[in-house]
């Protein structure tokens, strides 16, 4: 996901990887940084805790750039009640 957007948005992505331990720990609390897993885009914090959809990382590397946030895939049922 990560490569994918990078390129299309010419944006530089920092990755972060450490022992779960370290996250757990006083010092990384006190840096008031999101509970790993987490995504930031820029300032903003997009998820924390769990697991993250692509389209929802798109619209806040979108909202960051100041571009309108692409249209999102309805499904078949969004489709089908049009929501």
């Amino acid at each position: 996901m990560m490569p994918r957007l990078g390129t299309k948005y010419r944006i530089d992505i920092e990755v972060n990887s450490k022992p779960k331990a370290e996250y757990l720990t006083d010092e990384y609390f006190a840096l008031d940084l999101p509970v790993a897993p987490a995504i930031m885009v820029g300032e903003e914090i997009v998820i924390e805790g769990k697991d993250v959809d692509d389209d929802t990382v798109e619209a806040a590397i979108c909202r960051q750039l100041g571009l309108p946030e692409p249209e999102r895939d309805k499904g078949m049922f969004g489709r089908l009640f049009n929501s």
